[in-house]
């Protein structure tokens, strides 16, 4: 049995900066970023799991558990090598959404640090996300009902995972500033908890 990778969480409702972030901070050497987002839109659509994932995202709700951590098993078999160059610490993005996620994920991964991107601003969220679906031309992920519905989603099944982590692991981040604002916060609590974890380029 492999050993579980150290991991950070990126966590924080819809539209809150979570892949902004990730997407930056995959750049770093060490670090792998696993976008949730990603996966779920590399899926065919023709396939069985792809046409259950457009089903329920349509209505704004989660993907049941097993099909998600069946695919994110899949994604990161097909993606990550294990190797330190490649990334000694996975960085996930929207994963996972749920405490039985969480449960089915530990034998995977050893959490170091959970980083909560907070935005109280629902408005500004919803904004953002139409915003970024009508310019990357997906105009079902602009439905206003339906982002507001994930957000309902997210409080009521993902925000519990606050709770499911010990408190010294979670430090939270004001998300409302510029990308670069936010990356500063996020990295000094970053690199205090992965001294060690990290290899130099």
């Amino acid at each position: 049995m492999t050993q579980p990778r150290p991991a950070v969480l990126l966590f924080g409702p819809p539209g809150v900066g979570k892949g902004t972030q990730g997407a930056i901070l995959g750049a770093i050497p060490g670090l792998f970023h696993m976008s949730s987002g990603d996966m779920f839109r590399s899926i065919n659509r023709e396939s069985e799991a792809g046409r259950l994932f457009h089903e329920v995202s349509s209505r704004g709700e989660l993907v049941p558990d097993e099909l998600t951590i069946r695919l994110w098993t899949q994604f990161m078999s097909e993606r990550y090598d294990g190797t330190p160059h490649q990334g000694s610490v996975v960085l996930l993005d929207g994963i996972p959404r749920s405490t039985n996620q969480a449960r089915l994920l530990e034998p995977e991964i050893d959490v170091r640090l959970v980083i909560h991107l907070v935005c109280r601003d629902v408005d500004a969220m919803v904004a953002r996300l139409r915003k970024r679906a009508i310019k990357q031309g997906r105009p079902d992920d602009a439905d206003e009902s339906v982002i507001r519905r994930r957000h309902q989603v997210y409080q009521q099944e993902t925000a519990p995972l606050l709770q499911y982590y010990p408190p010294g692991l979670v430090r939270e981040i004001d998300a409302l500033g510029t990308p670069l604002a936010v990356l500063r916060q996020i990295v000094d609590v970053l690199e205090p908890a992965l001294r060690g974890c990290l290899l130099a380029p």
